[in-house]
């Protein structure tokens, strides 16, 4: 299945790219995470657009989408607000991935007349502010230097990355450079890493529990489960399950199907799983 590819230039003048996966039903839309793209759909999307009519956006910063250099909730949500009306979605389903999950979570709060449902694959229920300090979360996730490495060094170390080395293949590997510019044989970030920054710094400010009573439409939680003998990773997971059962106690109504042993890269590496999920999520939702 070959998607639509498209854009779309919001009143604010930025413009934003999409594929269009097509499909009938209620409208989907979803949201990559920090430093990916609409691309990271794209094993999952064919399988939704069976049941759905699925769209993936390139959110400001990412993809082939324009980089306005500010990156708050209330700019991004404001973009996605825009984006559902011009295309004319009517209450979509939205599910978010990563920092996309949390984008979900704050559009449901500061839009909820809009989604008929929200999917959280792995973000949008853990603070990270409760668990780290910001100094902590700066060193983790600043992403590496790697503008100007060769493109066959880059995917050399790719494919042999513990978490995907197993999955690794022609379109993962394609999925995996568009989040990238390669010129000249070269690879650079499409997301300056000041701007990146910037994005991790909302992430640690969110506060998910102070959104919850604000959330009128159903939710689905997708927790990447990966137990580990690593401090760190472990600390994370139960950070997760602690806002998940947060979570559980201030929402109306959350179903929780949690990705035992799988990577944070769900759309990745579970892919018939995920949309499995969200068709049993949707189904059972009211019009």
């Amino acid at each position: 299945m070959t998607p639509e590819d498209a854009y779309l230039t919001l009143p604010t003048s930025i413009r934003l790219h999409y594929l269009d996966w097509g499909g009938s039903g209620r409208p989907l839309l979803l949201l990559h995470g920090l430093a990916s793209s609409c691309r990271i759909w794209d094993f999952t999307a064919p399988l939704l657009a069976k049941h759905f009519h699925t769209v993936a956006l390139d959110q400001r910063g990412h993809g082939l989408s324009d980089k306005p250099g500010s990156y708050t909730f209330a700019e991004v949500t404001g973009d996605l607000a825009a984006f559902i009306d011009a295309l004319g979605l009517e209450r979509p389903v939205i599910a978010g991935h990563s920092w996309g999950a949390g984008v979900a979570l704050q559009f449901a709060a500061d839009y909820p007349e809009i989604p008929a449902a929200i999917a959280l694959i792995d973000g949008g229920f853990a603070e990270r502010s409760s668990s780290q300090t910001w100094e902590q979360t700066e060193t983790m996730m600043r992403p590496p230097e790697i503008d100007g490495t060769p493109v066959d060094r880059f995917v050399g170390f790719m494919k042999k990355w513990p978490d995907i080395a197993p999955i690794w293949g022609e379109q993962l590997q394609e999925m995996v450079l568009s989040n990238l510019e390669v010129r000249d044989g070269k690879v650079y970030r499409r997301l300056p890493i000041p701007d990146h920054m910037k994005i991790a710094r909302e992430i640690w400010d969110h506060k998910p529990s102070e959104l919850y009573p604000r959330i009128k439409s159903p939710v689905l939680m997708v927790p990447a489960m990966q137990h580990s003998d690593d401090p760190r990773r472990e600390s994370w997971t139960q950070a997760k399950l602690h806002g998940i059962e947060t979570a559980k106690k201030l929402l109306p109504d959350v179903r929780v199907v949690p990705m035992e042993d799988t990577i944070h890269d769900v759309p990745i590496q579970r892919p018939k799983e995920r949309a499995q999920a969200l068709i049993d999520f949707a189904a059972e939702i009211s019009s």
